[in-house]
């Protein structure tokens, strides 16, 4: 981890950008998180990634969701670094070996969802079932836009921070 640590802290502004945004796909978080190098371990480095998170707009929150494909889905809206598509692989293998009636209600409810809030849904989807991840998206459905923005930006961060982690190492 401290190796690794080490590399990003002495990669150059725009290679770090790029290394960080595998992580996250809001460019102005990346950016900032750049700028703020070098970190002395791993904490400073998630504190930092979590406040740079909380500074930015739900522009940039909606550019981060972008680069995610929707639970139960292969491609994300944007393009993506291929281990960034690795990672949402892993995150969301429990989607996997569902059932086909459990990814056509999936998708039905993606769909319901995005129409709803005009953005996919967002869950940390790490150890959780297709049918547990099915069940968040029912209960998230009647939030209010400006809550349901806020409760997919947690998500993301939950993300993100999973994500730092599989960096360093």
């Amino acid at each position: 981890m401290i190796e690794a640590l080490e590399r990003l802290n002495s990669l150059d502004a725009a290679a770090a950008e790029t290394e960080l945004l595998k992580c996250c796909g809001s460019t102005r978080w990346a950016r900032a998180l750049a700028a703020r190098r070098p970190f002395g371990d791993a904490t400073e480095l998630f504190a930092a990634a979590d406040d740079v998170w909380w500074s930015l707009s739900g522009r940039d929150w909606l550019e981060a969701f972008a680069a995610h494909p929707k639970i139960g889905g292969r491609k994300a809206a944007r393009e993506q670094h291929a281990q960034a598509e690795g990672w949402s692989e892993q995150e969301q293998a429990g989607a996997r070996d569902a059932a086909q009636a459990t990814l056509d209600e999936l998708d039905a409810a993606n769909r319901t969802y995005e129409e709803k809030f005009g953005h996919i849904f967002i869950v940390c989807a790490t150890g959780k079932t297709a049918a547990e991840m099915l069940a968040l998206l029912h209960a998230r459905l009647p939030n209010e836009p400006g809550a349901e923005l806020r409760t997919a930006a947690e998500e993301q961060s939950k993300i993100t921070k999973l994500r730092l982690e599989k960096l360093l190492t």
